[in-house]
C-alpha cells in the first residue's frame, strides 16, 4: 500500500494538492508538505475557471467564508479589449449558447442583420458585466437559482451545467488559507529547503534531504517546485517540451494597483492587447492585479514595465514591479516513476484564459482517480500522463487561435503572430470557422476545459466571422429565434435592476 505522500513546494499547487489528498483519503494517507524558507512564491492576482467550485465544495468550504479571506472577487468572464481594432471589445463568458430549433443563437445571429455585436445579442452575461453586477443577490441567492447549492464531493468529470461565474483572488492568500485547512486535518508542514534528492537503483525517489530536518522519506513524491522542476526535471530527468514555436510570450511584469474608487469593481478579467503581448486586469476586493505578458523578442523588461505603468499607473512610481520569467510548455510525462509534477513544474501556458489553477485542479483530481498501490500499475500512470498531455495541448491550440484569429497587425509582434507556426489541426479548425461555426466534432476532441461555445465566441469576437449562416436557416421560420433574442434582453434588464453591484455584494460578506 501507498502510505505516505511527500509534496515538495508550497504555494497554490502544493497546498491545493495537500488539502485535496487529505479530503479524499483522510488519515489513511500521511501527507507531508515541505515548503522552502527561501524560495518566494510567484502568486499574483489570480483568475480561475468556474469549475473551481468543485474543488472548494469537495473540501467542504463555504464561499462566504474563504472568499473574503483571500481578497476575492467574482469573474463572469473575460473582456478582450483592442484585439481587433482600437476601442473594440467583447466578452468571453461562462455561459453556453442557447439553442432554437436545433441551431445555436450564434447561428441565428449570423442569419440576421448583425446590427448588434454577437456577444451582446447572444449572451445574458454581457448585460451583467457592463453593469458591474454580482452574480448573487444580497441574501446570497444565485441569479440562476437552479444552479445554486453545494456540489458535494463531485469532480470535473461530473460537470453537467455551465456555472455562471469563477473567482478572482490573491493566490498567496489562498495558499495560506489552504495551509490552515490542511494542517488542521493532519498535513505535516515542514519549513525547509531541499538540498538533495536520493534515488534507488531504478531511479525512483527514496527520500529528500534537508538541512533543517534531515531526510524525509515517502512512497509517492509530488513536485510543486514551480518552473525549477526540482524533482521531475532535475532528479527524474523529465523531458520538457517547449511551446515557444507557437506561443512565444515568455515573460511578464506585474503590479498591485490600489483602485482610486474601491467600489468600481468589475466582475470580469480584462485582457487588453498591447504592443508586444497583452495586459491582464484582475479586480480584487480593494485593489487590482495588473500584469503585462510579452515576448522578450519584441520588448525588453524595462520597455514592458514602462508600457504597463503608462497604461494603468502613470503616477505611481512607488508601486513595486514583479518581473517573472515564464517556462511555456509541458513535460512529456508529468508522472515518472514515483514522482508526479503538479502546477508550474508540470506545465504552463500564458495566463490568457486563466488556465493555471484549472491545470492544478484537474491534475489533483486525476491523481486521486489514478492513485497507485504497491504494484505501481504502469497503465494507470500512462493513462494519467495521456490525460495531462491532452489537456495542455488542447489549451495550447485554443490560445494560439487567439493570436491567429485576432485582426491586429499594427506592430512587429502582431505581424509575426499572423505568420507564426501553428498546429496542423488548428489550421483546419480556423479554415472551417471561416465557413461555418464549429461544433463538438470540429473543436479539439479531448477534455481541455473549453467547450464549443468558447471556440466560437473567440473566433466571432476576434473577427473570424462566416459570411453567412448555414443554408438550412434560410428555409426555417426565425420567429422563435427572434423571441429568444428578446428574452435574453429582457432577462438582462431584469437582473441588472435586481442584482447588487459586484462591490456591494462582496462588501456585505467582508464585514
Amino acid at each position: 500500500m501507498i502510505r505516505s505522500v511527500v509534496i515538495v513546494g508550497g504555494g497554490t499547487a502544493g497546498w491545493m494538492t495537500a488539502s485535496y489528498l487529505k479530503a479524499a483519503f483522510a488519515d489513511r494517507i500521511d501527507v507531508t508538505l515541505i515548503e522552502s524558507v527561501r524560495v518566494s512564491r510567484i502568486g499574483v492576482g489570480e483568475a480561475t475557471f468556474s469549475t473551481l467550485r468543485h474543488f472548494f465544495d469537495y473540501l467542504g468550504l463555504d464561499e462566504r467564508e474563504w472568499l473574503p479571506r483571500c481578497a476575492g472577487g467574482y469573474k463572469l468572464g473575460i473582456r478582450f479589449e483592442n484585439w481587433s481594432t482600437p476601442g473594440s471589445y467583447f466578452y468571453h463568458p461562462f455561459e453556453r449558447l442557447r439553442t432554437v430549433d436545433g441551431f445555436s443563437l450564434a447561428d441565428w445571429w449570423l442569419a440576421g442583420d448583425r446590427a448588434e455585436p454577437f456577444d451582446q445579442a447572444c449572451y445574458l452575461t454581457h448585460a451583467l458585466c457592463e453593469a458591474k453586477r454580482a452574480p448573487r443577490m444580497l441574501d446570497g441567492g444565485l441569479f440562476a437559482a437552479e444552479l445554486d447549492g453545494s456540489l458535494g464531493r463531485s469532480t470535473l468529470a461530473e460537470q453537467r451545467s455551465q456555472f455562471p461565474y469563477a473567482y478572482h483572488f490573491d493566490a498567496d492568500e489562498v495558499a495560506r488559507y489552504l495551509s490552515e485547512y490542511g494542517t488542521a486535518r493532519g498535513v505535516k508542514h515542514v519549513r525547509a529547503d531541499v538540498e538533495a534528492v536520493a534515488q534507488d537503483e531504478k531511479g525512483w525517489i527514496t527520500h529528500v534531504r534537508t538541512a533543517e530536518h534531515g531526510d524525509l522519506t515517502g512512497d509517492l513524491f509530488i513536485d510543486c517546485t514551480g518552473f525549477r522542476g526540482l524533482l521531475i526535471n532535475q532528479a527524474m530527468g523529465g523531458e520538457f517540451q517547449s511551446f515557444a514555436d507557437v506561443l512565444p510570450n515568455n515573460r511578464a511584469v506585474a503590479l498591485r494597483v490600489p483602485r482610486e474608487d474601491a467600489t468600481e469593481m468589475s466582475p470580469y478579467t480584462t485582457a487588453t492587447a498591447m504592443s508586444a503581448g497583452w495586459m491582464w486586469t484582475i479586480p480584487l476586493f480593494r485593489r487590482n492585479g495588473n500584469g503585462y505578458v510579452y515576448s522578450d523578442a519584441f520588448a525588453t523588461p524595462e520597455e514592458a514595465e514602462r508600457e504597463l505603468r503608462a497604461a494603468i499607473a502613470p503616477d505611481r512610481d512607488d508601486l513595486e514591479a514583479n518581473h517573472i520569467r515564464m517556462r511555456i510548455g509541458r513535460n512529456k510525462e508529468t508522472w515518472i516513476g514515483n514522482c508526479v509534477a503538479i502546477g508550474l513544474s508540470a506545465a504552463f501556458v500564458e495566463p490568457l484564459e486563466s488556465t493555471g489553477i484549472f491545470f492544478i485542479q484537474n491534475a489533483i483530481e486525476q491523481l486521486v482517480k489514478h492513485f497507485p498501490d504497491e504494484n505501481w500499475e504502469p497503465r494507470l500512470r500512462q493513462d494519467y500522463n495521456n490525460r495531462m498531455a491532452h489537456m495542455v495541448d488542447g489549451v495550447k491550440e485554443f490560445l494560439v487561435l487567439h493570436y491567429k484569429s485576432a485582426q491586429r497587425e499594427d506592430t512587429p509582434y502582431w505581424k509575426e503572430a499572423k505568420i507564426r507556426t501553428m498546429p496542423d489541426a488548428l489550421a483546419e479548425r480556423i479554415e472551417l470557422a471561416t465557413s461555418h461555426l464549429l461544433d463538438e466534432q470540429t473543436v479539439y476532441p479531448y477534455f481541455h476545459g473549453f467547450e464549443t461555445y468558447s471556440w466560437n465566441t473567440m473566433n466571432l469576437g476576434l473577427g473570424v466571422v462566416p459570411p453567412g449562416a448555414r443554408p438550412a436557416l434560410r428555409h426555417m421560420d426565425p420567429a422563435r429565434a427572434h423571441a429568444e433574442f428578446a428574452r435574453v434582453k429582457e432577462e438582462g434588464r431584469r437582473l441588472v435592476a435586481a442584482l447588487p453591484s459586484c462591490y456591494e455584494y462582496l462588501a456585505s460578506i467582508n464585514d
